[in-house]
């Protein structure tokens, strides 16, 4: 084969069958390879990646896109008895990119135990399929995150979930306290242990012991007990213990567990932290009288956790309509399935913004649209002219319109009505016109007004086919 001439080009300005070509051969050198391995064509880095003569730091970086390339790589094993840390030289989302193929060499899982990239370590110590001997060198890796990889392994044998629930390093003892095969002795020193995340990890646990319950029942971090709050499990005391907590972060909590008495939500509902009514407002068996009473909360917090649900009765809807925080009443307009009396209320919203979304509500109603029509406000009557099906008496309103933007949308909607066209081709402002010429089926003797048009931008857009 003979490589094209070129020039003072780079082998990338290669035309991607010149590439494909000089990729494939078995002559190309490492310096066109190397540049070849940026061409923007994948095929042509993929060649590269497969080819014997392309360097070592260059298979780096391609392996993370094209891991089995690499490893179909001829010239592979002349480079690995060249260079036995091979891997060490790919950046390691090359090598993390090779462990991830189905079935991985023995060398590179070797080349990865070596690596001094923590994060190799760790994609190899959650690998399946490793050997006890391997997976007990890992559980004593330097790096926390490859003993945190080790300890969330499906299985592991019990002598190295012991060692590593005694890890210096909390998220370690943190992954070993979710464990569903953690030993009871072991739990109970996690229960105990000196970091609160690795006790609110054992206090998440479906199978928590009653008396790991009690011991964290009297725990003084915050998240352990907001964590235990939610449970529905716990004994009559510690849950009644937890739901008049001092600190509401914890009240909170226990106001969020599946099932609570009664009496909980009365409580909740006075608490004096906007949280826990939040809270009860997140509740799926909050009724709705105390929805709407909750819609009405002093607190912003409140009724933005109203916001997070979909089933809402009408007088809290009505209430959060009324809002004094502009997107919550905006959220409210955008909303599907509004009463007429909450269109209404929103119909009077002093902000502009608000009552332009109403405009475009398909189920507004005209006698809403109509009244939208003759506001104070332009950018709310332009607004009416994008609805989807104002009547013929709006149009025609929006068409005699004192503001020229309003009379500019109305002369683009669909819908208008014949007799206003001539209107519009005649109106005073040129972008009025403008949008009139541009509208498709016009009646002959307005278009040929129009291609007569005193502004030539006019006059172009109706001569336009």
């Amino acid at each position: 084969m003979t490589f094209p001439d070129l020039g003072s080009r780079p082998p990338t300005a290669l035309g991607v069958d010149a590439a494909l070509g000089t990729a494939s051969d078995t002559r190309a050198d490492a310096e066109t390879l190397t540049s070849l391995s940026v061409h923007p064509d994948s095929r042509v880095r993929a060649l590269v990646a497969r080819h014997p003569n392309t360097p070592v730091e260059v298979l780096g970086t391609l392996a993370p896109g094209f891991p089995r390339e690499v490893l179909a790589n001829s010239g592979l094993p002349l480079i690995r008895l060249a260079r036995p840390n091979l891997l060490n030289a790919f950046p390691a989302e090359g090598v993390i990119a090779l462990l991830g193929l189905p079935e991985v060499p023995g060398w590179v899982l070797d080349g990865a135990a070596r690596h001094e990239d923590f994060g190799v370590r760790a994609a190899l110590a959650a690998q399946p399929g490793l050997s006890a001997q391997r997976v007990e060198a890992l559980a004593s890796d330097a790096g926390w995150q490859v003993r945190e990889a080790v300890a969330k392994r499906p299985a592991l044998p019990e002598p190295l979930m012991r060692q590593l629930a005694g890890d210096d390093d909390y998220d370690v003892r943190k992954a070993v306290a979710i464990r569903p095969d953690l030993p009871g002795d072991v739990l109970r020193t996690l229960v105990a242990d000196a970091h609160g995340t690795v006790r609110a990890s054992a206090a998440r646990r479906l199978d928590l012991p009653l008396d790991c319950m009690l011991t964290l029942g009297a725990d003084g971090d915050l998240d352990v007990l907001a964590t235990l709050a939610r449970r529905v499990d716990l004994p009559r005391n510690v849950r009644g213990w937890l739901a008049g907590h001092e600190h509401p972060a914890v009240r909170a909590a226990a106001l969020l567990a599946w099932q609570v008495p009664a009496g909980w939500l009365d409580r909740a509902e006075h608490d004096a932290d906007p949280e826990v009514r939040a809270a009860l407002a997140r509740r799926p068996d909050t009724g709705p009288e105390r929805l709407a009473r909750l819609a009405g909360d002093e607190s912003e917090t409140v009724r933005r956790a109203l916001l997070e649900r979909n089933d809402l009765p009408e007088a809290a809807v009505l209430a959060l309509a009324r809002a004094p925080e502009q997107d919550i009443r905006l959220h409210v307009a955008s909303a599907e399935g509004l009463t007429p009396a909450v269109l209404d209320a929103l119909l009077q919203d002093a902000d502009p913004a608000i009552r332009t979304i109403l405009a475009v509500r398909p189920d507004l109603g005209s006698e809403r649209l109509a009244r939208l029509a003759a506001d104070a406000d332009a950018e709310v009557r332009r607004g009416v002219a994008y609805a989807e099906a104002p009547s013929g008496a709006v149009l025609e309103t929006l068409s005699r319109d004192a503001n020229a933007g309003v009379r500019r949308a109305a002369a683009r909607h669909p819908a208008l009505p014949a007799h206003l066209l001539p209107l519009l081709a005649a109106d005073r402002d040129e972008g009025v016109r403008l949008a009139m010429a541009g509208r498709a089926a016009l009646p002959g003797e307005v278009r040929a007004r129009l291609a007569a048009d005193p502004d030539e931008n006019v006059r172009a857009e109706a001569l336009e086919d």
